[in-house]
């Protein structure tokens, strides 16, 4: 049992570094997205209509993350929620509006044009809308999430 115990120690030392190794050459290559191969899908926990697409890591599990969010033509709402983790924003084109607080009131919001950027710190409460097609970027540290004010609000409670 000692030998065989000591075979597979020995074993274990000797993959580690090539499993190093390869670990290290995935993390050093560069991964580039063009506009056109970005993957656009159904936004999950927002209110029907925008897209989402993954870039890096996973939004739902620990990490680092960075996710692109668009939004459609015309009149978007999310109404008043808080995130459990800091969002880093960047608006990639069109116009975003966010306003801060337990009421969703468009005229006590702000617009922040395409190449602001925003720090949200995780538990702030705001609402979000836009007025034309938009796109954002978000990086964070996950799992990211989305907590409506009002469970009402909520498009994953809607019966289907």
């Amino acid at each position: 049992m000692k030998k065989r115990l000591i075979v597979i120690t020995a074993l274990c030392l000797a993959l580690a570094p090539a499993a190093i190794a390869q670990a290290e050459k995935e993390k050093a290559e560069a991964t580039i997205y063009l506009p056109e191969d970005v993957v656009w899908k159904d936004a999950a926990g927002i209110p029907p209509g925008a897209k989402i697409a993954v870039l890096e890591g996973d939004p739902g599990k620990e990490g680092y993350y960075v996710i692109r969010v668009k939004y459609p033509e015309g009149l978007y709402k999310i109404p008043p929620h808080t995130h459990p983790q800091t969002e880093h924003l960047t608006v990639i084109s069109g116009e975003w509006h966010i306003g801060m607080g337990e009421k969703f009131d468009q005229n006590a919001g702000q617009t922040l044009p395409a190449g602001a950027y925003m720090s949200l710190p995780a538990g702030v409460k705001h609402f979000v809308w836009t007025t034309g097609e938009t796109v954002i970027q978000l990086n964070g540290i996950g799992p990211s999430g989305i907590n409506y004010l009002n469970p009402a609000d909520d498009p994953r409670n809607a019966k289907k």
